[in-house]
């Protein structure tokens, strides 16, 4: 599963790379949890949570059917 979910960020990655941020995989768990570090302009950013959610999480789950839950780390 983790390749999965890695082959997707890297299709997100650019999208959030244009504005100066990016995505980075830790680990996902056999529960389907996603941790994710948020680097650049993203990890700062008061929409960083939103972008977590509604962008990544939201896409992440689409794609793989097997996560349950992105969270930063």
């Amino acid at each position: 599963m983790r390749e999965k979910v890695q082959e997707a960020l890297d299709q997100i990655r650019p999208t959030l790379q244009k504005d100066g941020g990016d995505v980075v995989l830790i680990d996902v768990t056999e529960n389907g949890v996603v941790k994710v570090q948020l680097t650049g302009a993203c990890k700062g950013c008061p929409m960083s949570q939103m972008t977590l959610k509604e962008g990544i999480e939201k896409f992440l789950k689409s794609e793989v059917p097997e996560v349950t839950l992105v969270e930063a780390v």
